[in-house]
């Protein structure tokens, strides 16, 4: 660190609420001056005039929460009298720390969406982890892509034991491909046309600033405001998942190289046999009701019965919301990508050393 005056500026769009721009000054270890603004509302207004000087003389590292605890003290004389209405002090500290963290915008890159040809379940997994290391290495620009199969799988997480969420009889039964994916969280079910399924390959920058809960919700805009499109009034329930007043749509994962390149995916429910499903899963009682699984029902469909639309048709409305959205152009993957990505299914994914690296 050194003495030198620098000046850092971000800007953050509260989920559901307003934009809050902070422009930050440091002398290199401390923020000496803050200017907070946006279209958001404070009542009274001179509780505005608090926001700065709160800030100022915290350390450029200071997270989140001792930011914001500075910001809470600072405003507690106001009691109840305080209003904020379309953002808080936990969004000023957010986009705080993105300034400082040289925070990027969406549209400051140029993203690429790719409607992928039908690949088999073990190359679509393999592809995360091709572009990923693409976008890393500054080969590919940030990506979108939407997975195409026809296989029946399940894609289970990169720490899941193997015994404690498949039934080997259900397996066998149903000629089930059984996947290990490079990120956490939990299995997915996967026929043919049963799901909608996309990732995102995400520059550092992006996401800078954003604690791992806040970036799922900032990444997945697009996809809320798609499904709004469609006539569903989507939301984030903590910490990764994407629900509506109808139940629970889907669920999102993420996985994070060294230098921060991110990959964030994420599978909705558009109709999926539950009575397979659970002979293929061991789905304890918790998690049944949480996965739209009643005991009776036959199918779980959130997207198809919520919107009334074809698969490929919503897959259409999230594709152009993300392009009119951040001006991304439509690709494809590279020979090249394609070609590593079937190296890795015949070293690692499609291995049973990978497959039961947790037995």
């Amino acid at each position: 660190m050194t003495n030198e005056t620098q000046h850092f500026h971000g800007e953050y769009k509260v989920i559901g609420g307003k934009l809050v721009v902070a422009d930050v000054t440091t002398d290199g270890k401390t923020i000496t001056e803050v200017k907070i603004s946006g279209d958001f509302f404070l009542e009274p207004e001179e509780a505005y005039f608090d926001l700065a000087p709160a800030l100022v003389g915290a350390g450029v590292n200071a997270d989140n929460a001792t930011l914001r605890g500075r910001l809470d003290e600072a405003l507690a004389g106001y009691g109840s009298e305080l209003a904020m209405h379309g953002f808080s002090t936990a969004d000023i500290a957010t986009v705080v720390r993105r300034a400082l963290g040289s925070a990027a915008n969406f549209t400051d890159f140029d993203w690429q969406v790719i409607r992928g040809e039908v690949l088999p379940t073990q190359l679509n997994v393999a592809l995360d982890q091709v572009l990923l290391e693409e976008v890393a290495a500054g080969r590919r620009q940030p990506t979108l892509r939407f997975w195409e199969w026809e296989d029946t799988a399940t894609v289970i997480g990169a720490f899941q034991s193997y015994v404690n969420e498949l039934r080997p009889e259900g397996v066998e039964k149903h000629d089930v491909q059984v996947v290990r994916r490079i990120s956490g969280g939990g299995a997915m079910f996967m026929e043919g046309g049963n799901c909608i399924t996309y990732s995102m390959f995400v520059p550092p920058a992006l996401v800078a600033g954003l604690d791992y809960e806040e970036s799922y919700v900032f990444l997945d805009q697009w996809v809320l405001a798609a499904l709004k499109t469609l006539g569903v009034e989507a939301f984030y329930k903590p910490i990764n998942d994407i629900s509506s007043t109808g139940g629970k749509i889907g669920g999102a994962a993420q996985k994070r190289m060294r230098d921060g390149t991110l990959l964030h995916h994420a599978t909705m429910s558009y109709d999926i046999d539950a009575d397979k499903m659970v002979e293929v899963l061991r789905i304890g009682e918790a998690k049944i009701s949480d996965k739209g699984v009643a005991s009776a029902k036959k199918r779980v469909d959130p997207l198809r019965s919520q919107t009334g639309e074809a698969r490929k048709d919503i897959i259409d409305v999230m594709a152009d919301t993300f392009a009119s959205r951040y001006g991304a152009t439509f690709g494809t993957y590279t020979p090249e990508e394609l070609k590593r990505a079937q190296e890795l299914v015949d070293e690692k994914f499609g291995t049973e050393k990978w497959t039961h690296r947790v037995p």
